[in-house]
């Protein structure tokens, strides 16, 4: 005898999915008092939701999925890809105030990393795009702190080992020389913290610039940095599969 698999859900994801806040201010939410399932107030954010039987309101209304949402934005150099920062340092909520909906990055970029990243309420559609198993394409312009060889850009093109394990192949284009430096582009295929800068740091080099300029056909454009746009029917369908 099988047993059908129900949908099950923590109340505070059953939340943050249906794209009307993050996780943490769901859990806010809920220990207020401000969320009911069946009737009846619930303040453990851990409870398990079935969501094919229960229903759940919020502030008294019936909890309703919100439009799906899909950003894309220019990240500048110093903004967390955060949704608040403790010690009160920009995030990139600030750039997309007025939205009007609950979005969360789909992958990240570090502090000092700019360029394109996606945003968006539709959780499938960032599960796919982050998916290692996707091989969604990231292009990045690098400038590096030293003068890099051929052979060492081979070691990238290759793959090279990091500790945790070997990189795939990446596609490596050398830009320009400048004095002391090499400026090239880099386009993976998978998203390991810090990987571009992992991969520079392992030919005894460092990362002086970095700028996310394409995420699988969808390139930097003219979209000025610190701004955003959403994402065209075309280019969510591309990415999605």
């Amino acid at each position: 005898m099988t047993t059908e698999k129900r949908p099950l859900k923590t109340l505070e994801r059953v939340l943050s999915k249906a794209g009307i806040g993050s996780r943490v201010e769901a859990r806010s939410w809920i220990h207020a008092g401000r969320v009911k399932v069946n009737g009846r107030v619930v303040q453990n954010p851990d409870q398990w939701v079935d969501m094919d039987r229960d229903r759940v309101r919020f502030d008294d209304q019936p909890l309703q999925q919100q439009k799906r949402v899909y950003l894309l934005l220019y990240k500048p150099k110093g903004y967390l890809t955060t949704y608040k920062d403790p010690e009160g340092r920009p995030t990139v909520y600030d750039l997309i105030a007025d939205v009007g909906t609950f979005v969360s990055p789909v992958g990240r970029l570090d502090l000092d990393t700019s360029g394109l990243l996606i945003m968006t309420n539709d959780n499938q559609f960032a599960e796919r795009v982050t998916n290692p198993q996707s091989h969604v394409p990231k292009t990045y312009l690098v400038k590096a702190s030293t003068l890099l060889t051929d052979a060492q850009l081979d070691q990238l093109r290759d793959g090279i080992e990091l500790t945790d394990g070997p990189t795939r192949p990446a596609g490596i284009t050398r830009l320009r020389d400048s004095g002391k430096y090499t400026h090239f582009e880099i386009t993976l295929t998978e998203g390991r913290n810090r990987q571009v800068r992992r991969m520079v740091e392992a030919l005894d080099s460092h990362v002086l610039k970095l700028v996310r300029v394409k995420i699988g056909e969808i390139a930097i454009g003219t979209l000025p940095i610190g701004t955003w746009r959403e994402l065209t029917r075309a280019e969510i369908a591309g990415l999605a599969g």
